[in-house]
């Protein structure tokens, strides 16, 4: 998983936009009502968002419509996975460790 991907979704803002776009497919305005963000903010953070392959964008009318991209977050979640394994198995160490400690 590129460095940038990481980056993209350090942002605080970015993650609030990603977290209401899982629920549903929303416009600018509405990221902007629910996100309490100007709309030049919000749509700043979608540019990046979109650049970086985690939302695309369809026109509807006069509005633009964000939604998750799903590939996206998979190869993320492909590229956590060798952590993941990493720490359950120490979970798993620790967790072994103090039921040993708990018998008589």
């Amino acid at each position: 998983m590129p460095v940038d991907a990481i980056a993209v979704l350090a942002d605080p803002a970015r993650r609030r936009i990603l977290d209401e776009l899982r629920h549903a497919d929303r416009s600018v305005g509405a990221l902007v009502g629910a996100l309490r963000m100007s709309q030049p903010a919000v749509s700043k953070h979608l540019r990046v968002l979109r650049d970086a392959g985690f939302v695309t964008c369809r026109a509807a009318a006069q509005q633009r419509i964000y939604h998750l991209e799903p590939e996206r977050f998979r190869a993320l979640d492909a590229w956590l996975a060798p952590y993941r394994a990493l720490w359950n198995r120490h979970l798993d160490a620790l967790e072994r460790h103090l039921d040993g400690e708990e018998q008589p």
